[in-house]
């Protein structure tokens, strides 16, 4: 008897185990729905276009399914932004990985500082696209966006960007301002002619950069 009682108490411990597993899942795919919403609106809307009632909407996801997963808006905030900036630097680093440093800058600009870049703005880096809000944002917002470029810059280099030589950092920093600047630049005048001409202007410009 006591043998059949310890055989369901494993068979209900196997079962809660899974089930627990499951909610798991089901918690972390509602939580990553929400961050890709928030940041789409983010990069699309800015801070005040990522309303909470609004991201959850867009996830598919009610209201007051909210507080499962983040404490407020901030949270909420600080979340997306990390979530959509991993990402990015997947994207924009990892094919550069096994070129020379001069190489790697050249190759960043040309693939970043694209038309088809610049026109996808629900998709696009999060640094360039929320780098206004940044200069007018709180101070959580301001410090979770330097910390994210902190990361960006390391990926440039492929370590630490504290510990890289003083010339190098200098590089890094000289790329990304031209980055966030032509891509951000290009977006903001009506002329397309003009626009094509600074992504131009500044791809070549990347070249002198690492010399």
């Amino acid at each position: 008897m006591m043998s059949i009682i310890y055989y369901f108490g494993e068979y209900d411990g196997y079962h809660m185990r899974i089930a627990m597993n499951l909610r798991k899942q089901r918690k972390k795919a509602s939580r990553d729905k929400i961050l890709e919403a928030a940041g789409v609106r983010l990069r699309t809307e800015g801070i005040d276009g990522a309303s909470v009632a609004r991201v959850m909407k867009d996830a598919g996801l009610t209201h007051g399914g909210f507080y499962a997963h983040f404490k407020n808006k901030a949270d909420l905030l600080h979340a997306a932004m990390t979530h959509s900036l991993l990402q990015n630097r997947k994207l924009w680093t990892e094919r550069a990985s096994t070129i020379s440093w001069p190489k790697r800058i050249v190759s960043l600009a040309r693939r970043y500082l694209t038309t088809a870049h610049r026109d996808t703005l629900e998709n696009s880096c999060s640094l360039a696209a929320l780098a206004s809000e940044a200069c007018r944002a709180d101070e959580q917002f301001r410090r979770t966006y330097q910390q994210e470029l902190k990361k960006s810059l390391s990926s440039i280099c492929q370590q630490d960007f504290d510990t890289v030589d003083n010339n190098q950092q200098q590089e890094t920093l000289a790329l990304m301002a031209l980055l966030i600047g032509g891509i951000t630049l290009s977006r903001a005048v009506n002329d397309e002619q003009l626009s094509k001409q600074v992504l131009k202007a500044c791809r070549k410009a990347s070249a002198g950069i690492a010399v």
